[in-house]
C-alpha cells in the first residue's frame, strides 16, 4: 500500500487526506498547530460522511483507519512515497518546509506543494534533491475539485512529472501540466482575468455584484462545468473556432486593448462592491462552506456518471 506525508492540517491539507485515503493511500498527517491537527480527524470523518452520501468514496471507515495523526514533518514523511506540502503561501515558509521535506524524506520521494501562485524556482533551486519537488496546485476543495495543476522548476526530471500525472489519476484527480513556470499557473490566472472585469463592472456601476455572480452561476458557469472555454467556442459558431474568431472577437481585441487596472481590487472600489453584496453573516462562513461542498459534491457525482462526447 503506498503512503503519503500531508504537510499541514488546514483546510487544503485535510482534503489531500481525504484525496489519498480514499483511494487506498496511506496518510500521515502532521502540522505546527497543535489546534489544528487536534480538529483535524474529526472534520474529515465528517467530510467522508459527506461524501459517502454522494458515492464518492466507497468504503469512509476504511479511509479513515488509513489516516494517522503524526507529531512531526520528520515522523509524515520518513519512508513516503509521496509528500504534499500545503504550508502557508509565502515564499518563506515554502523554503523551509522544503528543506525540511528534503533532508527527510527518502530520495525516491516525489515531493509537491499546493502553492497557488509561487513557482518551484523560487524554494527548491537550492535543494539536493530538486529534481524531484514540483507544485501540485489543487483547487478549493481539491477533494471535491478534481483539477490539479503540475508544474516544474526548469531542474525538475521529466520522469518526476510523469510519475506525479499518473499518480494523480490513479487516486481521482484530474492533472493538467504546465509546461514552464508561470506566476499563478493556469487557473487562477484565467480566475484573476475574469475577477478584474468583475470587479470593474460592478465597481463602475454597470451591474449589482449579486447580479454579475448570476451571470456565472446561472450563465457561463452552466457550460463551463462541462466545457472549457475553447470547447465552448467552438460551438458558437458554424465553423468552429476560426470562424468564430473571424466573425466575434472584434469586441474582444478592443477589451484586450484596456484591461482593468490594479485599482480595481482597492479600498475604495471594494466599498463599491460591498454595497450591492449580501455578506455571509459573522460566524456564517463555516455554515455556507459545508452548504458550498454538499453542492459539489453532488455535482460531481453527477459529473462521474456522465459520459464525455465522443469523435
Amino acid at each position: 500500500m503506498p503512503s503519503v506525508g500531508i504537510i499541514g492540517a488546514g483546510l487544503i491539507g485535510r482534503s489531500w487526506v481525504m484525496v489519498f485515503a480514499r483511494a487506498g493511500w496511506k496518510v500521515a498527517l502532521t502540522d505546527t498547530s497543535a489546534k489544528a491537527l487536534a480538529a483535524a480527524p474529526g472534520l474529515i470523518k465528517t467530510a467522508l460522511a459527506d461524501q459517502k452520501r454522494h458515492d464518492l468514496v466507497r468504503d469512509a471507515k476504511a479511509a479513515l483507519r488509513r489516516i494517522r495523526v503524526v507529531p512531526s514533518l520528520e515522523a509524515a514523511v520518513s519512508g513516503a512515497d509521496f509528500v504534499q506540502e500545503c504550508g502557508p503561501e509565502t515564499l518563506a515558509a515554502k523554503r523551509r518546509l522544503f528543506r525540511a521535506i528534503d533532508r527527510a524524506a527518502p530520495a525516491k520521494t516525489i515531493v509537491a506543494s499546493s502553492s497557488s501562485a509561487i513557482v518551484a524556482s523560487r524554494y527548491t533551486k537550492e535543494l539536493a534533491g530538486r529534481a524531484r519537488c514540483l507544485v501540485a496546485h489543487p483547487v478549493n476543495p481539491p477533494h471535491l475539485v478534481p483539477v490539479v495543476e503540475l508544474c516544474g522548476a526548469p531542474w525538475t526530471a521529466a520522469a518526476t512529472i510523469a510519475r506525479a500525472r499518473a499518480i494523480y489519476e490513479a487516486i481521482g484527480q484530474v492533472p493538467i501540466t504546465v509546461c514552464r513556470e508561470v506566476e499563478g499557473f493556469i487557473l487562477n490566472r484565467l480566475q484573476g482575468a475574469l475577477l478584474a472585469e468583475a470587479f470593474r463592472l460592478v465597481g463602475q456601476g454597470y451591474v449589482s455584484a449579486q447580479d454579475l455572480d448570476k451571470t456565472i452561476k446561472d450563465g457561463l458557469g452552466l457550460r463551463w462545468s462541462f466545457m472549457g472555454p475553447f470547447e465552448t467556442i467552438e460551438l458558437n459558431a458554424p465553423g468552429g473556432i476560426p470562424d468564430y474568431c473571424a466573425r466575434y472577437t472584434g469586441f474582444y481585441k478592443r477589451l484586450a486593448r484596456k484591461p482593468p487596472k490594479p485599482a480595481v481590487y482597492g479600498r475604495s472600489n471594494a466599498a463599491r462592491i460591498l454595497k450591492s453584496w449580501n455578506a455571509v453573516p459573522p460566524g456564517r462562513h463555516g455554515a455556507k462552506s459545508r452548504w458550498r461542498d454538499e453542492r459539489l459534491a453532488a455535482l460531481r457525482a453527477h459529473k462521474r456518471a456522465q459520459t464525455a462526447f465522443k469523435d
